[in-house]
């Protein structure tokens, strides 16, 4: 089994910026070569990825979010981050922390974000 709690969520005003985390524990033997996704969800749409961390410094965004947002991680917490910049109202969703492990798909339980004056 593995365990990811997100942190970091709120509200902020357009333009703001706001860092989330999420910490992975439980049965992984190298958090340094696994891949690390944010996913979000809007009222009413799909769950989307947002960027995904692959290990070995590759990185991907969605097109909406380059350039503002950022995937990071600190292997010797276990944790990969997402500094979200220049937040805009449609970056208003629930932020989920992804990863796939031994043939499973397991996630966070979410953090609202809310973008909103």
């Amino acid at each position: 089994q593995v365990q990811l709690v997100e942190s970091g969520g709120g509200v902020v005003q357009p333009g703001g910026s706001l860092r989330l985390s999420c910490a992975v524990s439980g049965s992984i033997s190298s958090f340094n070569t696994m891949a690390m996704a944010w996913f979000r969800q809007a009222p009413g749409k799909e769950r989307e990825l947002v960027a995904i961390s692959k290990g070995g410094g590759v990185t991907n965004y969605d097109d909406s979010v380059k350039g503002r947002f950022t995937i990071s991680r600190e292997n010797a917490k276990n944790t990969v981050y997402l500094q979200m910049n220049y937040l805009k109202s449609e970056d208003t969703a629930v932020y989920y922390c992804h990863c796939y492990v031994a043939g499973s798909n397991y996630w966070g339980q979410g953090t609202q974000v809310t973008v909103s004056s």
